[in-house]
């Protein structure tokens, strides 16, 4: 009997390449250049980070896996040298014209997802989900980790030029904010609390959900299966917040303006810390 993906992603590979090909082809002269909640990168720039990465993933079909220049012995050290990698290669694609960007993500995009389909879901990935506090991760988990990658950079650029529903449904949100959900334990890894005490995480809307983070007397873990747990607290987010939120587009204090948390707010309000992404 084959074994249930806790968060399948593969399938939605192409529609969302094919989304971002559209939206950049769409895309005006001056959209290229508009500021995006990517720091210091413009369109242009996440669209060549977009094509950064699928570029390495197709890389390691040929067996060409990129070794770093430097001692990796922490988390910092590794964002560190993601973040020199991720600059480097935007700096240089500004050389290159929107067009060639566009034309490298066709080809590029279908061979990432033909290399990901040749991959065991349930055998350990070359790169773990180290902001999930993972030091070993499974193949579906890092397929469904570079899904949100694709999903909250895509939504950057449509934020950037005003062309955010697409993306905003169901079927292409949900996986995403599921995914980034697992870091949840991570983030309160360091906090002290009775076992069984449980924390309810609610994105409104069609396209949300309702998360538990339950106590345990070892950690804090995911459980679906707690449906009659007391909640001692519950934070209910926006979708449209609660990406930004866990991708570093804007601080919890902002989030907190539209945010509800009910129960203990110091322990919920630590939800708002979470970070889904490699910063």
């Amino acid at each position: 009997m084959s074994r249930i993906i806790p968060i399948p992603t593969l399938h939605l590979f192409p529609r969302i390449n094919s989304m971002l090909v559209e939206l950049l082809r769409s895309l005006s002269p001056e959209d290229w250049n508009k500021p995006t909640l990517a720091g210091q990168w413009t369109v242009k720039d996440v669209a060549a980070h977009l094509l950064d990465t699928s570029m390495r993933t197709v890389s390691l079909i040929d067996g060409h896996n990129l070794v770093p220049d430097r001692e990796i012995n922490s988390y910092r050290d590794l964002v560190g040298y993601l973040n020199d990698l991720n600059g480097t290669w935007v700096r240089a694609m500004k050389r290159i014209s929107p067009q060639q960007i566009i034309q490298m993500l066709e080809n590029a995009d279908p061979r990432g997802v033909e290399y990901y389909r040749s991959l065991d879901p349930f055998a350990p990935a070359l790169y773990s989900v180290a902001w999930a506090g993972e030091e070993l991760s499974m193949n579906w988990f890092h397929i469904a980790r570079d899904y949100t990658e694709k999903w909250h950079h895509q939504q950057q650029i449509r934020e950037a030029v005003g062309k955010t529903a697409p993306l905003m449904t169901r079927e292409l949100f949900y996986p995403c904010i599921d995914t980034f959900m697992q870091g949840l334990p991570h983030t309160y890894r360091d906090v002290v609390a009775e076992p069984g005490t449980t924390i309810k995480i609610i994105i409104t809307g069609e396209a949300g959900g309702d998360w538990l983070l339950a106590k345990t007397n070892a950690n804090w873990i995911l459980d679906k299966t707690c449906k009659q747990a007391k909640i001692e607290a519950s934070v209910s987010l926006e979708p449209a917040i609660a990406w930004k939120l866990f991708t570093k587009g804007i601080t919890p204090g902002s989030a907190l303006e539209t945010t509800i948390i009910s129960g203990d707010g110091n322990l919920a309000a630590i939800a708002l810390q979470m970070i889904s992404v490699m910063a």
